[in-house]
């Protein structure tokens, strides 16, 4: 099955990842990496007659350090994966230190990458070295009540997490491997056991962020070739979406009924000559691809346990754009 997406309104970004539907708000979180940025916009009504909508006026938050991706709370807020910690931000965009991993002593400037909530409400976050070193990224598991456990070492992109309609499969991309792989996972503990590969995106392109739907197929961004995957869980190629962006990022499924399938893309490391044949690089996208998404669970943080200590405030920044 073949697809087509539409560009969305909101202006490109450097390294657009991460989005995320906030059921509770109706609207769409996303991220720009190196820029430090946190975006919201809501969906409103396109001017076509494509019958797709559009992403409205974005509001920004601005952070001090790179933002590897955002989590909605449970009690209320934002979870935020930046820099090399994990902050709340709460609705006034007051950003507190919640919990940080061990990250290595060895002189490596590393960020977080991508994360993701799991079934739980436990989020799973990546890093990785910021000039991409092999094997310097981790993956870590950040409970509720702050402890952070160490998944995964010797990662060099940390990327694409998923799980199964049943909780019980973890999928997960380090990027360079060209693989996404999938892990038993056990929804009780949290455990990850029987790594084995599930498809290699070839030389096209490598995997990075991936949304599963309600049938347990896996949709991958695989940055570099201009398309969303998608993959039965035996790993057949399933559809493809087209993208007039060659570095696509991630996806996520959005709107009421999570039919709605959104993708980022970005312009980092693109040439002057390549930015100019890809005039909507950076950009998000839409499309309806048939199918509904599994909800992504908030972080099941308990409100009693969050530190009162650490604050600084980040001003939100509104944009029509």
């Amino acid at each position: 099955m073949q697809l087509t997406a539409l560009p969305c309104a909101p202006v490109p970004g450097r390294l657009t990842e991460g989005p995320v539907w906030h059921a509770g708000r109706g609207d769409l979180l996303w991220v720009d990496i190196t820029a430090g940025l946190v975006h919201r916009a809501p969906l409103v009504a396109r001017d076509d007659d494509s019958g797709l909508p559009d992403l409205g006026p974005r509001t920004t938050l601005s952070l001090d350090r790179p933002v590897g991706a955002v989590a909605v709370r449970a009690c209320g807020g934002l979870l935020v994966a930046a820099g090399t910690t994990f902050l709340t931000v709460d609705d006034t965009g007051v950003a507190t230190e919640f919990a940080a991993p061990d990250v290595p002593d060895d002189g490596t400037p590393r960020r977080m990458n991508d994360a993701k909530c799991d079934p739980a409400g436990r989020l799973l976050a990546g890093t990785m070295a910021d000039d991409g070193t092999p094997g310097a990224g981790s993956l870590y598991r950040l409970d509720p009540d702050g402890t952070v456990t160490t998944l995964l070492d010797s990662v060099s992109i940390s990327n694409g997490l998923g799980w199964s309609p049943d909780g019980r499969l973890l999928y997960y991309a380090d990027s360079p491997t060209r693989r996404v792989d999938v892990f038993d996972h056990d929804p009780v503990t949290g455990a990850l056991t029987g790594r084995r590969p599930l498809v290699d995106t070839g030389p096209a392109g490598v995997p990075d962020g991936l949304a599963v739907d309600t049938g347990g197929r896996i949709w991958v961004a695989v940055w570099g070739a201009g398309q969303v995957r998608a993959y039965t869980p035996d790993g057949t190629l399933h559809a493809v979406v087209t993208v007039p962006a060659s570095q696509v990022s991630s996806c996520a499924f959005i709107g009421l009924d999570l039919d709605l399938l959104v993708i980022t893309t970005a312009t980092d490391g693109l040439s002057p000559q390549q930015l100019s044949a890809e005039p909507l690089a950076g950009r998000l996208f839409i499309c309806r691809p048939g199918v509904t998404g599994l909800p992504v669970p908030p972080f099941a943080d308990d409100p009693a346990r969050i530190p009162a200590s650490s604050t600084t405030p980040h001003e939100p920044r509104g944009s029509a754009s």
